[in-house]
């Protein structure tokens, strides 16, 4: 084989042109040779291929031709502009990055040319889509020569166990109230599901005896519903995520209501406070207790906060949480009243003649399908030596107990809800008001399931 070793091939004066073998022959280039073109090309296939570049996009840019994007739309809608003043066989490719194109569309600009035909930008608003797009001339502009808008990847849901199961159309609720396991065995995927939103309510503090507070309730912490939707969630899941989960078991703890205070014992006139619920990584706090002062006493701060006898109501959203998990207790400040424990989304009430603070309203949620109120406040309690002077305070919706007047018990705060337990009474010369036990909490989970 001969060989000509030269550093440059130009045409002959005014011919123009050099050609390289004649037809039918085969050019080889070896293996680790590189072939640079600073010039324009023709008939090697530009129409039908793109140079992808593999650096996403996540702002709105202008494309070039030749090229292929992959553009991230997971922090929002993006613009992909054609060229300007295309000529025939210009191409562009465009995929969706992260398959979020069905929230955050891709708008693809003409630029002045028409697309399709028309004079209307493109659209990618399917996950995963790709296309492909040729300038043709100016009576069809850019039109789509390839074009996929499904994923090679298998759609998977979450798969779970634990708890008491019910569906709701396409989303799966799994309630529990006592403690339990919910067990994730598929953690799905972004095509599917693989996060679940949630509501955990703690366990409502007690009442304290003797005309004192009634308690806090639980504390009250839920997602926005945006992961399963198809249900309204209380106002304190607003713009609050769902959870991802893996595969694995995540313990679930149903917190206890906490104790009323005893009957007729001067050292011991006040409640107990509520016990945690915990999923995941979320914690909310038990309900704190409703007080008295006789002797002083400490305590009754948690999810909410418990009201108080002859004294500021103490603090809800204990420790604190965005947003807040519960609200403040109500203050006792008139002589045998107490005030009402705080709810989830509204303190106690003060004391105020003649009747004693009621507690503060609950949170309501559809999360199981049912709209159900939950995370009342306890009413306080009042001296049934008032006569017509005194009434007790009534229990917050959402399971809040009512506060009692002169010698029987005071309510408790209703299982499952975690409300609080209602302030106790008494009577002249009997000290034997009880105040009302807290109300157990609950943990509901749910997640899109097919």
């Amino acid at each position: 084989m001969s060989e000509v070793k030269v550093n440059k091939i130009s045409p002959r004066t005014n011919c123009g042109t050099v050609q390289l073998g004649d037809s039918g022959d085969t050019i080889t280039i070896p293996a680790g040779a590189t072939i640079t073109n600073n010039g324009t090309q023709t008939g090697f296939g530009r129409t039908g291929t793109v140079d992808w570049d593999t650096t996403a996009k996540t702002a709105s840019f202008t494309a070039v031709s030749g090229n292929g994007y992959f553009v991230n739309t997971t922090s929002g809608a993006i613009t992909v502009t054609l060229p300007a003043s295309p000529s025939a066989g210009d191409i562009v490719s465009i995929s969706d990055y992260a398959g979020t194109a069905a929230t955050n569309n891709i708008t693809i600009a003409r630029n002045g040319s028409n697309f399709e035909g028309g004079t209307s930008n493109g659209e990618i608003i399917t996950n995963r889509q790709a296309v492909t797009l040729i300038y043709v001339d100016a009576t069809q502009g850019w039109v789509p020569t390839a074009e996929s808008d499904s994923s090679f990847q298998q759609t998977l849901f979450v798969t779970a166990t634990g708890g008491t199961i019910t569906t709701c159309g396409d989303f799966k609720i799994h309630t529990f109230t006592g403690p339990g396991t919910f067990c994730v065995s598929c953690a799905g995927n972004c095509l599917g599901s693989n996060s679940v939103d949630y509501l955990v309510v703690a366990g409502g503090g007690g009442g304290a005896a003797r005309h004192g507070g009634g308690a806090g309730a639980g504390g009250y912490r839920e997602s926005s519903g945006a992961a399963s939707g198809c249900y309204t969630a209380s106002p304190l899941g607003a713009c609050v995520s769902a959870l991802p989960v893996t595969a694995q078991g995540y313990p679930i703890t149903v917190g206890s209501g906490g104790a009323g205070a005893s009957p007729g014992d001067p050292n011991a006139p006040s409640g107990n406070n509520g016990n945690n619920s915990i999923f995941s990584t979320i914690i909310s706090t038990g309900g704190g207790a409703g007080r008295t002062n006789e002797p002083p006493t400490a305590g009754g701060d948690g999810g909410s906060g418990g009201g108080r006898f002859c004294g500021t109501g103490f603090s809800g959203n204990t420790p604190p949480v965005s947003p807040p998990q519960g609200n403040d207790g109500g203050t006792g400040n008139v002589a045998y009243h107490g005030g009402g424990g705080g709810g989830a989304t509204a303190a106690g009430t003060p004391t105020t003649t003649p009747t004693a603070g009621p507690g503060g309203a609950g949170a309501t949620s559809s999360i199981n399908g049912t709209p159900t109120t939950r995370a009342g406040g306890g009413g306080g309690g009042v001296y049934g030596g008032l006569g017509a002077n005194g009434s007790a305070g009534s229990g917050g919706s959402g399971g809040g107990g009512a506060g009692a007047k002169a010698a029987p018990s005071a309510s408790a705060g209703t299982v499952n809800t975690g409300g609080g337990g209602g302030g106790g009474g008494s009577s002249p010369g009997a000290e034997t008001g009880n105040g009302g036990s807290g109300g157990s909490g609950i943990v509901i989970i749910r997640y899109k399931f097919q």
